[in-house]
């Protein structure tokens, strides 16, 4: 028993970070509601589990290279630098090894629910490990966008494996995601930009200053809103989660044009964190419609 635990808690300290489970889960759950809000009933339990698995273990296998591949930055930021492959507890040839598996795993999940589906996944993994991580990263401020678009491929994936093709509503969908991540990484890096620059890491703050990088969470807020209001009346949601979701884009809004013309870290900070809720809620929102119909 007492070996039992020893394992599970040296998982736990050095491979459960490796895989940014906050992130994961709310990537998966982007997959989750882009087929729940398309499927028709009855709910096919196992084509869903096997978009649960595919989506959980390739993201997570993503996180990992990501991990793998920016360890000398992390070792640079404070921020980063007790991460699992920064500080050495775990070795890289066990990230890769890690990352590999899960990968691979995931896509042969995949592989069985849907040919298209198995495109799609295996473009999000090209895009957020090759485009983003490896070749981007270092050099661009703007490849947050190619990380938006990696981003914006499971829910895409899930409304597909869903309705058997790529529509209106589904690049609607994934354009909500691609929307929102350049935003929600903009305030992060504004929060850290001395990490950033300490690690040679360009961003917008870094390089083009703070009113560059408000307006364009601005914009951005302004769109993801707008996307998301779309979708729901598409969908046919109800008048009352309509006026919920209106406030609640209200919201993201006018914290956007506020922290433009007033900005401050602590505002910065607060966007940063409604964001994430926003965009929570707005899954489950879309979840929750595809399985009460």
């Amino acid at each position: 028993m007492a070996s039992i635990i020893a394992t599970a808690n040296l998982l736990k300290v050095n491979f459960w970070p490796l895989i940014k489970s906050r992130q994961t889960f709310l990537l998966t759950l982007t997959g989750m509601a882009g087929y729940l809000c398309r499927q028709s009933a009855p709910l096919d339990w196992l084509q869903f589990l096997g978009l649960l698995v595919s989506l959980l273990l390739t993201i997570s296998g993503c996180t990992v290279f990501n991990m793998l591949l920016d360890r000398d930055i992390d070792r640079k930021m404070v921020r980063t630098r007790e991460r699992p492959l920064a500080s050495g507890r775990v070795s890289p040839g066990a990230g890769l090894l890690l990352g590999s598996m899960l990968v691979v795993v995931g896509m042969l999940v995949a592989a069985t629910l849907s040919w298209l589906y198995f495109v799609l996944i295996l473009t999000g993994v090209g895009l957020n490990v090759v485009v983003y991580t490896l070749w981007l990263k270092r050099r661009s401020a703007w490849s947050i966008l190619w990380g938006g678009l990696a981003g914006g491929t499971p829910i895409l994936a899930g409304s597909v494996l869903a309705v058997g093709r790529i529509d209106s509503l589904g690049v609607l969908l994934a354009l909500v995601i691609v929307c929102w991540i350049p935003s929600h990484n903009l305030t992060l890096s504004t929060l850290f930009s001395e990490d950033y620059l300490e690690a040679g890491v360009p961003t917008f703050m870094n390089s083009y200053g703070g009113t560059a990088v408000n307006l364009m969470v601005t914009i951005s807020s302004l769109l993801v809103a707008m996307l998301i209001m779309l979708v729901c009346s598409m969908l046919g949601l109800s008048g009352l989660v309509l006026a919920f979701m209106f406030v609640a884009s209200l919201g993201l809004v006018s914290l956007g044009v506020v922290s433009w013309i007033n900005p401050s870290p602590k505002l910065t900070g607060f966007m940063y964190k409604y964001s994430s809720v926003y965009m929570l809620t707005s899954m489950l929102v879309l979840s929750i419609r595809g399985l009460v119909g």
